[in-house]
Parts: structure tokens; sequence; C-alpha cells
């Protein structure tokens, strides 16, 4: 039987500009392991640890795409509001994570991904000042879609497809 997973796509929210530049696979992953360890212990840490991975990390838009087991899923996710901040060079900068979607594939938190995009550039389309942005906005809203070379990851073969 194939192993089962879910794919549990994050954002990553501060007030600190800096933050931005720590956002790395590594400081997101000792975050989030640490909150689990804190809020479940050494028996949570390591039902989380077993599959667990950053399986996808966008430093400037401060998307995370984390994956685990299926039976650990709540775990990991029941941990995620415990993230207070991210460590980079000894640095800490204050941020949270906030959950965006929960998908049994890469692909279904791509496709939602790509929704939530378009919703807050239509946002953002509302609120523009003069044509530039206007037209800037609009160009960034044709530009969200799912191009087939993005599923290249050999993920989705051994996953179960349910939601």
């Amino acid at each position: 039987a194939a192993l089962s997973r879910r794919y549990v796509l994050c954002e990553v929210v501060s007030e600190d500009p800096r933050c931005r530049q720590c956002i790395e696979d590594r400081a997101v992953g000792l975050a989030v392991r640490d909150a689990i360890g804190r809020v479940h212990g050494d028996y949570g840490l390591a039902c989380c640890s077993i599959s667990f991975t950053v399986k996808y990390l966008n430093a400037y838009t401060g998307t995370v795409l984390l994956r685990c087991r299926k039976d650990s899923y709540r775990l990991l996710c029941s941990a995620l509001p415990f993230v207070r901040q991210l460590e980079s060079r000894n640095q800490r900068h204050p941020c949270f994570l906030n959950t965006l979607h929960v998908g049994g594939t890469v692909r279904t938190c791509q496709k939602f991904l790509i929704q939530y995009n378009r919703r807050q550039l239509l946002t953002l389309l509302q609120n523009c000042t003069n044509e530039e942005e206007r037209r800037c906005v609009q160009k960034s809203l044709l530009s969200c879609s799912l191009t087939e070379e993005q599923s290249q990851s050999g993920d989705e073969e051994d996953d179960d497809g349910t939601e």
C-alpha cells in the first residue's frame, strides 16, 4: 500500500521586513520541530518527524509547503500556531505561520494556492490608486496558472489522493 501523506500549505506572516531573508528550509523546519516538541513532547516530535519535510518554500511570497504522514498531520497542524519566530544567523525574527490549506497531494495545494493568490490580487486590484498599478496587478492575475512543468516531482505517484 502507498504511504499516505498530507501537505500543509502555510504562509509566514511577519511585521519584520528582514524576516523574508531568513525564510529558508532549515530555519522553518527547526522552528516547526521546536514547536511540535514544546506542544506534544518527545512522543509527538517522533511521530511527526518520520516523514516530515519542508517540501517547497518561496521566501518572496512567504509560502511554505510542509509534508508529513497522514496519521500525524493533526499533531503537526496543532503545533503550527506555536511557531513564534524563525532563527537565522543567530538572529531571531518574530513571525507566525498561517495555515492556508491541507491537501493529499502537492497538486491540490498548488491549485488552492493559485485560487488564493488570485483572490489576493483581486483585492489588490480594487485598492489600486493609479492606472500603472492596475496594469501591473492585471498582468499578475493573468500569470496565475498551473503549468505542467511544475508537477515534475515524483511525489504524486506515492499518494493516495484522498483529501
